[in-house]
This record gives structure tokens, C-alpha cells and sequence, in this order.
């Protein structure tokens, strides 16, 4: 059964629906006069979608979109348009609507929209639910000397973090820029070995520098190993690249304020931050950082 909130203040418009939705005998028809009727319903009981006009009294259809989107993010609304409601329309659809059907197509359309409509959420809410029973997830990558890469990478891991529960958009953010500046590092000084220094001192010879060398051998020809690991309580991240590597005990502190400043010591400094855990192999060629998640809720 499908719960069906309707939302026009027109007696009219509102017969016009219940006829239109009475074909579908698993659809099931509630009313409401404006959007203040509507939110004090679905307080009551959620439904399954909700329809409604866009030009009512006290809260219109645009305030209700927001409303809707703001308390029941999954629950899909569909707008029914009449001549010279085009703009609030197109606003509503921004403010976060599933669709919207033309009044003077509601016997044609408003049924198929419905259903399109309310598939689509309760695809994404079963997905919502697998995603939440997930227990152990890993990915293992090679990736080329591509900085567009990795903005994707980071990005996907990211999304992954949100499906899964894992931690709050903060740390998210947090896990974000760790794992990004990891993996600049493993493309820009380990892969292409270009140096700090030099970004240092000429940002636009290190770029030019490593444009150069992402098309010339051995550099070309090298990867970027990556390994990430979702549990139910943490995160894991492994890089590795095939750069001639370094001794990690040289590494400056960069929580010392006199490296603060420094360009070469700002990517440890926010992986460090960020991270419960961070640690190099003998080579100096890998990184493995681990983010504990009952740790990140207490911080």
C-alpha cells in the first residue's frame, strides 16, 4: 500500500485527484488544504509521497518543499503546475521536489509519476538500509600520475563514508583531506619526484616540472598503489608509490612551529591532525593511516 498525501487548498482540485488516484486501488489518499495542514499530518503518519499545489495560503508549495526536504529527506515531492505558477515551480524543484506534473496533464501523467517517483525513493532507502549492514568493505587501486584521479578517488571514498554511517560530515572532511594530501604526495614527491623545495620557491616550475614528467619515462611508467578499508569502526588507508622512496626519520615534525610555515610540512601536519594513526614503511614509499571511529565521535 502506498500512502499518497495530497496538498491543495481548491475542493475542486481535490476531487479531480481522488477520482485520478481511485484507479490505482493500492494507493491509498489523504488531504490536506496547505502545506501547515500537511506537516501537522505527516507528523501523524509519513506517507509515502506527497503531491501537492503550488499556490496556497499560509505556507505555499515552495515553503513545503523546504520544509520536506529539511525533516523528511527521503520523502519525494511531486509538484502539480498551473499557468503562471512556472517560476515558483522551477524553484520548488531546486528547493529539492522529485517532479512535477501540468494540471492540464494530471489524468495522463500523475499516476506514472507517482510511481516513478515512489520507486526511486524506496530503492534508495533499501539501499540506505544494505548500506548500514555492511560490515567490512575493501578497495584496492592502481591508479596512473593523474591529479584528476585522485580528486575522484576522495571523492568516492568519501560518498562511502556518508553510505555507511561511519562519522559526521566534519570528519568526513576531516578523512577527506588526509587522504588526499597522501596521495598528492605519492604522485607529486614520490612518483615524479619533484621536490618541495621547489614548490617552495617556484610553484609554477613544480607544476610545469611535473607535467613534464607525467608524460616522460621512468615517471610515466609509475603507479599509485592505494588499499582503503571501511570496518564498522574504522577506516584504513594504505598509499604506496614506486618512487625511489625516503627515510622516513628525517622527517621534519611538522607540529613544530618553525616548520609550521613551511609548504613541505603541511600535508603531515594535516594527515597527523586528522588521523588516529600514521606510520611509514622502512622504504619511505608507503603510508598507512587508520581513523578509529568511537575515537572521532569523542573528538
Amino acid at each position: 500500500m502506498t500512502n499518497v498525501l495530497v496538498v491543495d487548498d481548491a475542493v475542486v482540485d481535490q476531487r479531480l485527484v481522488a477520482g485520478l488516484l481511485a484507479r490505482q486501488p493500492e494507493l491509498r489518499t489523504s488531504f490536506a488544504r496547505d502545506g501547515v495542514d500537511a506537516l501537522r499530518a505527516m507528523a501523524e503518519q509519513r506517507p509515502d509521497v506527497v503531491v501537492t499545489d503550488l499556490r496556497m495560503p499560509r505556507m505555499d508549495g515552495l515553503e513545503l518543499v523546504r520544509a520536506v526536504r529539511n525533516r523528511y529527506p527521503g520523502l519525494p515531492v511531486v509538484l502539480m503546475t498551473a499557468q503562471g505558477s512556472e517560476q515558483i515551480a522551477v524553484e520548488a524543484l531546486k528547493a529539492g521536489a522529485a517532479s512535477y506534473v501540468p494540471k492540464s496533464r494530471l489524468a495522463e501523467d500523475l499516476l506514472g509519476t507517482i510511481e516513478q517517483v515512489v520507486t526511486l525513493a524506496r530503492a534508495a532507502e533499501h539501499q540506505e538500509r544494505l548500506w548500514q549492514r555492511v560490515t567490512r568493505l575493501r578497495w584496492e587501486l592502481a591508479l596512473e600520475n593523474d591529479p584528476s584521479l585522485v580528486a575522484a578517488l576522495v571523492t568516492h571514498l568519501r560518498d562511502a563514508t556518508t553510505l555507511l554511517g561511519m562519522s559526521d560530515e566534519v570528519n568526513q572532511l576531516r578523512l577527506s583531506v588526509a587522504l588526499e594530501e597522501a596521495l598528492l604526495n605519492a604522485l607529486y614527491h614520490g612518483n615524479l619526484e619533484v621536490s618541495s623545495e621547489l614548490r617552495e620557491s617556484d610553484a609554477q616550475s613544480y607544476y610545469r616540472l611535473a607535467d613534464q614528467r607525467r608524460r616522460q619515462p621512468p615517471y610515466c611508467e609509475r603507479k599509485i598503489y592505494v588499499e582503503a578499508e571501511f570496518t564498522q569502526s574504522e577506516v584504513t588507508y594504505v598509499v604506496r608509490d614506486e618512487g625511489p622512496g625516503f627515510n622516513p626519520q628525517t622527517l621534519p615534525d611538522p607540529t613544530d612551529p618553525a616548520n609550521l610555515e613551511r609548504i613541505s610540512g603541511r600535508g603531515l601536519l594535516l594527515i597527523r591532525t586528522f588521523m588516529d594513526e600514521v606510520c611509514h614503511n622502512p622504504a619511505g614509499n608507503e603510508i598507512r593511516m587508520v581513523k578509529r571511529f568511537h575515537a572521532a565521535a569523542a573528538n
